[in-house]
């Protein structure tokens, strides 16, 4: 049975963490910045934790030996 190859997209987008929670970069960062406020803009800059039904998936079909 051959390797099985990591999406390289996923493994550049998603940090594992210890407890095998995966992390991502929140979304409305990029353009339109103006509008936003400071508070929702800082708060962006943080990672955020996936849901856990995704999370499955991504583990299971981009990143199959992260787990």
């Amino acid at each position: 049975m051959p390797k099985v190859k990591t999406n390289s997209s996923a493994k550049k987008r998603f940090k594992v963490t210890g407890t095998g929670k995966i992390l991502h970069k929140q979304a409305g960062k990029r353009h339109n910045l103006g509008s936003k406020s400071q508070r929702r803009i800082r708060n962006l800059r943080k990672s955020a934790v996936l849901s856990e039904g995704h999370a499955a998936s991504v583990l299971k079909f981009k990143m199959p030996y992260n787990r």
